[in-house]
């Protein structure tokens, strides 16, 4: 039985971590699987949105201490000279819209994947924490990750204290986007997908590559992308879809084809 599961329902993709009985602890072989599955959500041409969740009532544990051979990946390398970017948490470059679904206790790397998800609706049964200073670890992605997201401070009290922070207080530091009663979270969820999927994928694509990378950017540099990202986006099959339904006043049928025809 795969430990994440892999479901693709009208152009959204929900993943879900299916170690249950483990409070989906994260050893090697569900970190194959979550990885595997990432993989696939990125290449699949007919996933436009990613909704990530878990089965039972805890969406992570974080890493297996009984189990953790693995945990992080089994890649090539010695010593540190380890890839760096080798999962979804680590910073894979996918640009299709992502929402976390966090369902319960959000712990260590789950966590972290959370940080890398565009929107995060959590249950109100839901805390968050990374403890591992608490035993004596320090956290590293996430340290690197959390302070993007929200204010410094609010980012030190989870990362410094290993204490949990309730779904209302991540929702009030800018963690988390939206709080729903537990038993509505998934509506939820894939209500928004849905929505997302209302829009053209490529070019929301286009567009949160350009809101990635010109983080980084000098103006100029940042500008120039973003016209180089326009034309590319405007090359495809759905910019003609779009203009067309615009004058023909209707709903657009996108495709997400690469190619405008002829």
């Amino acid at each position: 039985m795969s430990l994440v599961l892999y479901e693709l329902d009208d152009h959204v993709a929900t993943i879900t971590l299916n170690r249950p009985e483990a409070r989906n602890a994260i050893n090697g072989e569900l970190r194959k699987d979550l990885n595997e599955a990432w993989a696939r959500f990125r290449d699949d041409t007919d996933a436009w949105v990613g909704i990530l969740t878990a089965n039972g009532n805890t969406f992570s544990a974080g890493a297996d201490l009984k189990d953790g051979a693995g945990s992080v990946g089994v890649f090539g390398g010695t010593f540190w000279e380890k890839p760096t970017i080798n999962s979804f948490e680590s910073g894979m470059e996918l640009f299709k819209p992502t929402i976390a679904a966090v369902n319960g206790p959000c712990i260590g790397y789950g966590l972290t994947g959370v940080l890398f998800c565009d929107f995060v609706i959590a249950s109100d049964q839901a805390h968050f924490s990374y403890p591992e200073v608490s035993i004596g670890v320090p956290t590293i992605v996430g340290a690197i990750r959390l302070p993007d997201r929200i204010r410094w401070a609010d980012a030190m009290e989870l990362l410094l204290t290993g204490k949990p922070m309730t779904a209302e207080r991540a929702r009030e530091v800018g963690l988390v986007w939206r709080t729903v009663a537990h038993d509505e979270l998934m509506t939820e969820a894939r209500a928004w997908a849905k929505t997302l999927t209302e829009a053209a994928p490529l070019a929301q694509r286009a567009t949160k590559e350009v809101a990635w990378r010109s983080r980084e950017m000098g103006w100029i540099e940042a500008v120039r992308f973003g016209e180089t990202m326009r034309k590319v986006a405007g090359a495809t099959a759905d910019v003609a879809e779009g203009r067309r339904a615009w004058a023909e006043k209707r709903s657009p049928s996108w495709t997400g084809e690469e190619r405008s025809p002829g």
